[in-house]
């Protein structure tokens, strides 16, 4: 952790390095607190003397709030399809094919809460509605932790959307199979890691951190335990030459199950914490 004190206008700036997520400053006799993840998703603006200033639709409650519901609905459906391939008796009596169309159906609104992410990362600097400064798609801030969480998890969730069509109609032959699916999804999942870490160090001002009794932190943990799974779960999903194990392949749509109970969880949590941002927000 780094840390930077200028005594003569009392600031104090700290983060995992290289990133400066924490800055303590006095401005016009009044103490300030700007923490990057509050401020890349617009919440406790009062703390950054933003309270009087209209916030962006991007950093509204609402957003926010409709961006936790879209990933808690992608997660659902994810949990829905890792249950059918662990116990087939759920989908008894349906197509063969409802268990991969699930989980592609899922993978769309996981692509979609992570494009709304990325936008509100590209413009977490336009704090302030009706600037007349055009909003960035996506936006190039390689110094910012969030805006990095954001764009690997976004290019993850399209590696996610080529693996889940691709087992739709499954490729004959394991070379072709592991090409076509396991290859995509190992790459969705190294980017979710990635992009876990990330937004775990901006919470937590560390590279490590111990737990603490504020909700951001625990999304981003939560989040980051259900990368880890969703990593397990792509690693054994493998196909060799002779074909993998039906153990295997329960371990895997286990961790797979609870990977996304973990980014469900963190959504449903993220939509709680929603009611902090934009105006009037609670305190």
């Amino acid at each position: 952790m780094m840390s930077k004190v200028n005594h003569a206008e009392e600031n104090l700036q700290a983060g995992p390095w290289p990133f400066v997520t924490l800055r303590h400053e006095t401005r016009g006799g009044r103490r300030l607190l700007w923490r990057a993840r509050d401020h890349r998703k617009g919440l406790f603006r009062q703390r950054r003397a933003l309270e009087h200033v209209r916030a962006p639709a991007w950093q509204t409650a609402l957003y926010n709030w409709i961006m936790g519901l879209v990933f808690v609905i992608g997660a659902s459906l994810f949990m829905a399809g890792s249950a059918m391939a662990l116990f087939p008796k759920i989908g008894a009596g349906l197509p063969a094919w409802t268990t991969n169309v699930t989980f592609f159906i899922g993978s769309i609104p996981f692509t979609t809460a992570a494009y709304l992410q990325l936008f509100q990362a590209a413009n977490a600097d336009q704090t302030a509605a009706g600037s007349g400064v055009r909003p960035k798609l996506f936006g190039w801030s390689p110094n910012s932790p969030g805006w990095l969480s954001a764009s690997t998890q976004f290019i993850g969730t399209v590696a996610f959307n080529f693996n889940t069509f691709d087992a739709i109609n499954t490729p004959k032959g394991w070379v072709a199979q592991d090409l076509a699916i396991w290859t995509p999804g190992m790459i969705g999942s190294v980017l979710f890691l990635v992009s876990a870490y990330l937004a775990y160090i901006e919470v937590g001002h560390a590279h490590l951190s111990r737990p603490r009794r504020e909700l951001g932190w625990w999304i981003a943990a939560i989040n980051l335990a259900g990368c880890v799974a969703f990593m397990i779960a792509s690693t054994l999903a493998y196909v060799p030459r002779h074909g993998v194990s039906a153990v295997v392949m329960d371990i895997s749509n286990a961790n797979l199950w609870f990977g996304a109970f973990c980014f469900a969880l963190a959504a449903a949590l993220s939509m709680r914490e929603a009611r902090h941002a934009g105006d009037n927000a609670a305190a």
